[in-house]
């Protein structure tokens, strides 16, 4: 039988009278950090604007309404949603090494976007709309394969199935980038699957943000269902819950929401990895608080590496880079300091 030990834990669980102050500093913290971005940049000189300058500068105060605005809010609702999805995944299936792009979703995406630039569809709208469907494809083709498996639990098919269409996706992505325009195409093809904000506006973030806030929504509320359903499937079942039918609705919520934003800001790893197992260090593995806590947390992570990304060198970094950086140091400082324990 598995014991307490064997299952994915993040540190200690603290005390019960310290979550909710907890899970409240953390969103000021996120909302502070917003702020705090919104003021950064290289107008009207690097570093903070001066907020009084608004009122007589009309540059500074457009550029903060339709440039910065959209980005920043982009960022924080990216960071979000990965992080919320990353801790579903993560309790959902019992293993704390998963994320998002866990069944083909991100490769899928990746895959999408490149095959609309080569076929000459090169508006935004076009580009994120394929990268949209090939996300939605990817989970479609991961629990089509599970269901066809005929050996292991549903949690191990889908796992397999994920990691088959993964590596389809990032075949088929490999051929498309083989074919490119090495000159007019594939640079665009390589940003993309980089990752960044810094195409966003008002139109695009309208565009995804309600399938993105409906994401979190469901998320969000079924925060409470999530320890249950890390159980084996007989446990689940005794206390009252449906594991398949369940679970089933988290991960499409949470597939819906990656593969809309990741429409738009192309791949962004680590967030939806790293997050969680920060949450959970703070105020436990309860999804009841390590929920809201994952969402307050990936937005302000997402929203601080945007503005190093678009601030720290005089050319913009991309945002998958700087994830991937800051995403790698957190992720080896807890593993050095045994924060996270491994399934077995």
């Amino acid at each position: 039988m598995e014991s307490a030990r064997d299952r994915p834990s993040v540190g200690r669980t603290p005390h019960p009278a310290r979550r909710a102050p907890t899970n409240a500093a953390l969103w000021a913290v996120a909302f502070l950090l917003l702020a705090l971005a919104l003021l950064a940049g290289r107008y009207p000189e690097p570093g903070f604007l001066d907020p009084r300058i608004l009122a007589s500068d009309e540059l500074a105060r457009t550029l903060l309404l339709t440039v910065r605005l959209p980005r920043v809010l982009a960022a924080a609702l990216l960071g979000a949603v990965l992080a919320a999805s990353g801790n579903a995944f993560q309790m959902v299936f019992s293993n704390p090494l998963v994320e998002p792009g866990f069944l083909g979703v991100s490769q899928g995406a990746a895959f999408g976007a490149a095959l609309a630039m080569v076929l000459g569809l090169r508006h935004d709208l076009a580009v994120s709309g394929s990268a949209f469907v090939f996300a939605l494809a990817g989970l479609g083709a991961s629990a089509a394969l599970a269901r066809r498996f005929r050996f292991g639990g549903w949690v191990l098919r889908l796992v397999l199935a994920g990691i088959a269409v993964s590596a389809f996706f990032s075949s088929a992505l490999a051929w498309v980038k083989y074919a490119a325009d090495p000159l007019r195409e594939l640079p665009d093809i390589a940003y993309w699957t980089l990752g960044g904000l810094s195409g966003i506006g008002w139109k695009r973030l309208a565009a995804v943000a309600p399938v993105a806030l409906a994401s979190l929504g469901v998320l969000r509320a079924a925060g409470w269902r999530l320890s249950i359903l890390s159980l084996e499937d007989a446990a689940s079942f005794s206390l009252g819950a449906r594991p398949g039918r369940e679970r089933a609705l988290i991960l499409t919520a949470a597939v819906a929401g990656v593969a809309a934003l990741t429409a738009v800001s192309g791949i962004v790893s680590w967030a939806g990895l790293i997050v969680p197992h920060a949450a959970r260090l703070l105020v436990g593995a309860d999804g009841r608080r390590s929920m809201p806590a994952s969402i307050a947390l990936g937005a302000a992570f997402l929203t601080v590496c945007d503005a190093v990304s678009r601030t720290l060198l005089p050319g913009e970094l991309p945002l998958g880079v700087t994830t991937a950086f800051l995403g790698t140091a957190a992720f080896t400082a807890l593993l050095l300091g045994r924060a996270v324990t491994v399934v077995r």
